[in-house]
């Protein structure tokens, strides 16, 4: 069985009374460990269908299913958990808390999770952690530095260390080189191939780029708002 996928999900959005379709139809499935990259221009519906496997946002009709349990209709409490613990995200745009420190930006979702009690209890714990991934992935010199101190490629691989902080199961990556430059690209997506390796991940990477997307297990096209 799959660990994660979407069964004939359909999606549009309006524009005043205009109905605009972006998703038509989309069959999608990743294994548990495998390296997935969706390839489309802007506007085939590859982002759409990422925030669809992720659970921030909802299909107009199909399903999507997480270790074959239906999730796209979960209440949103149960959603938010589902996120938390199992899924990691990558953004284009990073989406760090400028007043946060990297290191608190990493911790942020074991500090979301955790009661204040529980979270004094494991900080020893959860600081550990942290610092291992931060190590992992060439940060730990810039644990006290707010992200206005970080390049592009710094401020990336923060947001990948926060990603795989709670250890999910599945990392979804919406264009995560895409506000990079071509040296700070290849060194994001180099990493992110080794670390996905080492954590036993499975990805789901959307990209533009040709380049990029080689470095997946298995590569699937988006035109149009269908897979092909």
């Amino acid at each position: 069985m799959p660990l994660l996928a979407a069964e004939n999900v359909t999606k549009s959005y309006f524009k005043k009374k205009l109905q605009i379709p972006v998703l038509k139809g989309v069959d999608f499935e990743v294994q548990e460990g495998e390296f997935v990259a969706i390839v489309g221009q802007s506007g085939s519906g590859k982002s759409t269908l990422l925030h669809l496997l992720g659970t921030l946002d909802k299909p107009d009709t199909g399903i999507i299913r997480f270790h074959s349990e239906r999730i796209d209709n979960l209440p949103a409490r149960r959603r938010d958990i589902l996120r938390n613990r199992s899924i990691g995200f990558i953004f284009q745009f990073y989406h760090l808390l400028p007043e946060l420190t990297v290191l608190e930006n990493v911790l942020s979702p074991l500090m979301i999770r955790s009661s204040v009690l529980g979270y004094w209890f494991s900080r020893s714990q959860y600081h550990a952690k942290a610092g291992k991934l931060l190590e992992q992935v060439g940060l730990l010199h810039r644990l006290k530095h707010k992200p206005s101190e970080l390049s592009g490629g710094e401020m990336q691989r923060t947001a990948i260390a926060r990603a795989l902080v709670s250890e999910p199961a599945i990392l979804l990556a919406d264009e995560p080189t895409g506000n990079l430059d071509a040296s700070s690209a290849k060194e994001v997506i180099s990493l992110l191939r080794q670390l996905c390796t080492q954590h036993r991940l499975s990805v789901v990477m959307v990209t533009h780029d040709e380049n990029i997307a080689a470095v997946a297990d298995r590569k699937v096209r988006m035109i149009d708002g269908r897979i092909f």
